[in-house]
């Protein structure tokens, strides 16, 4: 029995017309972590619901029956060393890895996802085609522009669908450089015919989505998953997760979350709910109590990371009567004044509370979230991150506390894009896991070297293209990057320009043409407030 046999479907595909469009849909990695994924089960749902496609899945490690000859490949974009994966499989189905040199006898390649939608110039020059932004209607419609044009030679197919709200033709505009080792000059379309900007997609409905397929076999065993929420209303100036999907939008109780939830729970009783803010929801006490039904006692219940004002106890013994031991929670600082400056809203005092009701509503274990390196961060902002958690162990004895930290990285679409990775993290982050051990606090950091590398991936232009695929033959490690830039040395800017440097705010930046919601104008107005908070 293959794994796609022991999938349990909560919808049922179209049967394709004979004419179908042969299609292929990827996850850059194993099946067990790309059917984990939600965005990737949507895309495949949307696709595998038309008649006038013939969509077949495929994984690292396992795939389904593959068109001899498709027309359409497309790959779910979640985790940016997959592009190592990418490039691979394009290579096993004899695709030239640059858009620039296939035919018209070779698939288009397409693309969408969280990495591509931050930032794809890194990898602009590996696809034909890039989806920005929620795909509820987007991918239909490219879909159905796709139909009208399937005939044609490759580079009309192109020019065609450049025309279609969100998708992003990368080949049909020029990037030009100060220099070869400067930064970005202009970006411009390549005629008139091309629009100058193209704009990320918002769905705007309020029935978000759910697990369209259960299995045993996920990274999260059996597990339905449900999107409480989609992007985050407190705007911390560093979160991607906020600023680039706004606005904030809830599912309906009524219409979405519970028939969903019900829905699911015809296959499995274990359900996750998912968003930056799940408590945020305004009828989240109302869904509370539905799921606190003694109906329902015998469901297995986890959460997304919870804002931390609103843990009660009442949330607290709802999970821990639901199956959940631990909670996690993001600080970022224990300093009041970073957190003023990030656009934290939250005081030390919540946080003492918000374990307290932890501990008091039968949980065993809490996990707070940080950062290292923050911008106008000092050495004395990381003792009071200490001092935070030390405070926490006293009051709340018996429960596990675990510091999770990571090295604040740039992010596109967000006021601290401007700045670079402080080089004082790695510092920052080995005295926290000295004084945390000390004091019998678990400490998780992320390893500093990955931020380096998110970092360079976050901000980088089209000339990293040829930088990642000589990374993929030398791995995955900082060495690899560095040895790689050494070998172009004469042909991009430095790796301390991409990781390092604060960017000058009139500084043309790769994404300059790729608009998320809120304008550079904006996003300075955010970045002046931050700072005038130092």
């Amino acid at each position: 029995m293959t794994v796609f046999n022991q999938e349990h479907l909560l919808f049922t595909p179209a049967p394709p017309q004979s004419d179908a469009i042969p299609t292929i849909f990827a996850f850059p990695n194993e099946y067990t972590i790309g059917i984990t994924s939600l965005g990737y089960q949507l895309v495949w749902k949307t696709l595998a619901l038309r008649s006038d496609v013939d969509i077949s899945r495929l994984f690292t490690d396992i795939y389904e029956p593959l068109p001899r000859s498709p027309e359409l490949l497309g790959f779910s974009f979640s985790w940016e060393l997959d592009y190592i994966n990418i490039l691979n499989l394009l290579e096993s189905f004899e695709i030239p890895l640059y858009s620039n040199q296939r035919n018209n006898y070779q698939p288009l390649v397409f693309g969408g996802g969280p990495v591509l939608t931050a930032n794809p110039e890194p990898f602009a020059a590996f696809f034909d085609v890039i989806l920005l932004g929620d795909g509820e209607e987007l991918l239909d419609n490219f879909i159905d522009a796709y139909q009208e044009i399937r005939t044609a030679d490759r580079k009309i197919k192109l020019r065609y669908l450049a025309k279609i709200p969100g998708v992003y033709i990368p080949s049909l505009y020029e990037v030009t450089y100060y220099s070869l080792d400067g930064g970005v000059k202009s970006i411009e379309p390549i005629d008139n015919d091309i629009p100058a900007v193209i704009k990320k997609q918002t769905y705007q409905g309020n029935i978000l989505s759910a697990s369209t397929v259960v299995t045993e076999k996920a990274a999260w065993e059996n597990i339905y998953m449900v999107e409480v929420v989609r992007s985050c209303p407190e705007m911390c100036r560093f979160c991607l997760a906020s600023y680039l999907t706004l606005p904030f939008r809830k599912a309906s109780l009524e219409n979405s979350l519970i028939p969903a939830i019900e829905k699911g729970l015809t296959v499995t009783n274990r359900i996750g709910l998912l968003g930056p803010s799940v408590t945020q929801h305004p009828e989240f006490e109302i869904l509370l109590d539905y799921l606190s039904q003694s109906k329902y006692e015998d469901i297995r219940l986890s959460i997304a990371s919870v804002r931390t004002n609103t843990v009660t106890k009442k949330l607290a013994r709802t999970l821990a009567n639901r199956g959940t031991r631990s909670i996690t929670i993001a600080i970022e600082s224990g300093s009041e004044q970073i957190r003023e400056i990030i656009n934290k809203k939250l005081t030390n005092k919540e946080i003492i509370q918000a374990a307290i009701n932890a501990k008091a509503g039968g949980l065993k274990a809490i996990k707070f979230y940080g950062m290292a390196g923050l911008p106008k961060e000092k050495d004395s902002d990381i003792e009071a991150t200490i001092r935070i958690l030390e405070d926490v162990k006293k009051v709340t004895p018996g429960l596990r506390l675990t510091f999770g930290c990571s090295t604040f990285v740039p992010k596109s679409h967000t006021p601290f894009q401007w700045f670079g990775v402080n080089n004082e993290a790695k510092k920052r982050l080995k005295y926290l896991e000295k004084q945390l051990g000390q004091r019998g606090i678990n400490f998780r950091p992320e390893s500093y070297n990955w931020s380096l590398i998110q970092a360079l991936i976050s901000r980088g232009d089209r000339r990293l293209s040829k930088l990642l695929e000589l990374t993929r033959n030398y791995g995955d490690t900082l060495g690899s990057y560095k040895r790689a830039f050494k070998e172009l040395k004469e042909e991009l800017p430095s790796l301390d320009f991409y990781i390092h440097r604060d960017w000058k705010r009139e500084q043309i930046l790769p994404w300059h043409h790729l608009h998320g919601p809120l304008s550079q104008q904006t996003l300075m107005k955010h970045l002046d407030e931050s700072m005038s908070n130092t």
